[in-house]
């Protein structure tokens, strides 16, 4: 189900409340095949927490500087995409799964069957994006979550970086479902909710 909600609302954020997204599914994924590692357990404990209180977590707020030049510079990079491929951006709103237990919020749709996810990065990290091409591997795994829950046909990897040459600013790859892929991650999602809910009885009893 898509709710077209402006991220970073207040709506957003309930929205997300006790719901696993697709931000985290990195986490989720790392030591796959094995026990989860600390930042998924971690994770397990903040979604039950959320579960059981109905408050969110309000560390999940904290910004560093990175962050915070990505929020700014989203807007500019999203208005030279659509010049770039000459479409329109729409509102990237906030997926829920059909059993509402997972969600996803891509930084825009492209029509009915795209969506993009926007990084906004240092010439440092821009050049070894450019040269090795290709689309980071810290956010594979977010990425096929964009194209599960918002059942999309492809999403942009949109790299940004306003320092670089004109022609290196923009760095845009495109990422299609990959099945196999989708099926581990829809394996290892079932694991990490039963893990959630483990940490759901344990807060109640």
């Amino acid at each position: 189900m898509f709710v077209n909600v402006r991220q970073n609302t207040e709506e957003w954020f309930q929205l997300r409340l006790g719901k696993i997204t697709s931000s985290n599914f990195d986490k989720i994924m790392a030591n796959e095949g094995k026990a989860f590692g600390p930042p998924a357990i971690e994770y397990a404990e903040k979604v039950a927490l959320e579960v059981v209180t109905g408050e969110r977590d309000e560390s999940s707020s904290f910004k560093n500087g990175y962050m915070e030049r990505g929020n700014d510079l989203e807007p500019v990079a999203k208005e030279l995409y659509e010049i770039e491929r000459f479409c329109e951006v729409s509102n990237g709103g906030f997926n829920i799964s059909d059993c509402e237990k997972f969600g996803d919020s891509p930084d825009g749709n492209v029509g009915k069957n795209g969506c993009i996810e926007i990084k906004s990065v240092i010439p440092k990290t821009q050049w070894k994006r450019i040269k090795k091409g290709g689309v980071d591997m810290a956010y594979k795994w977010q990425i096929q979550g964009h194209l599960l829950l918002g059942k999309k046909e492809w999403c942009d990897f949109v790299s940004y970086c306003p320092e670089m040459p004109e022609n290196k600013r923009l760095h845009i790859e495109r990422v299609y479902p990959d099945e196999d892929m989708i099926k581990r991650l829809k394996q290892r999602l079932t694991l990490f909710h039963e893990e959630v809910l483990n940490n759901v009885e344990l807060l109640k009893s």
